[in-house]
Formats: C-alpha cells, structure tokens, sequence
C-alpha cells in the first residue's frame, strides 16, 4: 500500500502517522495502543491472534471487530479456547462478527494449547519474556522520517516467526511478527513528524 502522507492531521488537529485515517476508532487506537509497550501474557496472546486473524486484511477491518472476538473468543482466555469444541467452531465459523477464515480460527484453537504449554513449562510471564526477547527486553525505538521507511518485516521479526513456528504456533509469518512488534511497542515506529514520536 502507498500512503500519500507520512503523517495526516486528526480530528482533534493532531499530526499522527499516515496510516491512522481521521476515523475516531483508528485514531484512539494509535493514541492509546499502538507502540506502547506491552507485557502481560494474556495480552500479548490476544494481539498475536488477532494479528494472525488481519492476515491479507487492513487492521482498521479487524480493530472495528475486536470487541465482538473479545465476547465470542471468551476474553481471549487461552484456557478456555483450548478446550472449544468442533460445535464451538463451527459457530465462530458462521458468526459474520469475526473474520470466518477456517484456517485462522483452528490456529487460535492450537496456538492457546501451544501458549498454555510455554506458561505451565516455564511459569507466568514466560510468553512475554520469550517475545521480548526478540528486542532485548525493550522497546527499539526508530526515527522514522517516511511511511516508506517502515518496513514489512526485520531480523528480529524474522528471529521471532521461526521461534514461535518452531514452538508450534500458526499464522505467525514474519510479516504477521513484524506488525504484531509494531503494535505491542517492541519497535516503536512512529514517524518522525507524529505527535506520538514526540512523546
């Protein structure tokens, strides 16, 4: 995709990062959300399914869903979508409310079993120390100058797609990585001229 401006101003007259359309949902989202960092496991497993879930989509399509696949996906809890059952799924499947993609919702089912097993074989916080770890432990902050200076994926992106197939998990490519680091605050990519790059 081709941005026409490296940073659009807000409803509020806020220059912010180009890709955060003058849509109040998009704008909270990027005030609030994206690039800050975040630590706690159950949260970082839900980011990394719904990161899974935008595969081939925009991220506004999946962020105005997000609510609706808090309720039908239980909170997000791993425990309790480890144990959703072939009736379970066929309803998500057919809920309009969600992105109805086979593949997506059965590597939800496995990747909250793959989860659950790290967490019980290494303790609480062992999701989000071996994510981290891609980083170093903190969040690589960037001086982008254009939107064409992002890019889709990195070493460190690619580092952490390889781990986390190797450990089981599915839909984590390294573009699917690279957005999710992104959104977690790992790598802040904020652009140069976007008030959230002052901060």
């Amino acid at each position: 995709m081709v941005w026409k401006h490296n940073t659009i101003t807000g409803t509020d007259g806020k220059p912010r990062c180009g890709w955060a359309s003058a849509d109040p949902l998009y704008e909270k989202y990027h005030d609030t959300e994206w690039g800050k960092p975040l630590k706690d496991d159950q949260a970082l497993f839900e980011l990394l399914t719904l990161e899974g879930c935008q595969a081939g989509l925009s991220w506004i399509t999946v962020l105005r869903k997000r609510e609706h696949y808090r309720k039908v996906y239980d909170g997000f809890d791993p425990k309790k979508i480890a144990r959703y059952t072939p009736a379970k799924l066929a309803k998500l499947l057919a809920d309009p409310g969600i992105i109805r993609h086979k593949g997506k919702i059965d590597a939800s089912v496995s990747n909250a079993k793959t989860y659950l097993a790290m967490i019980e074989r290494d303790g609480p916080g062992a999701f989000s120390k071996f994510l981290w770890s891609f980083v170093g432990g903190k969040p690589q902050k960037k001086h982008r100058k254009t939107l064409k200076d992002v890019p889709a994926t990195s070493p460190e992106s690619d580092a952490m797609s390889k781990a986390l197939k190797k450990a089981g998990f599915k839909f984590v490519g390294s573009t699917i990585c690279y957005a999710f680091m992104q959104a977690s605050g790992m790598v802040d990519d904020h652009i140069v001229g976007c008030h959230r790059h002052k901060e």
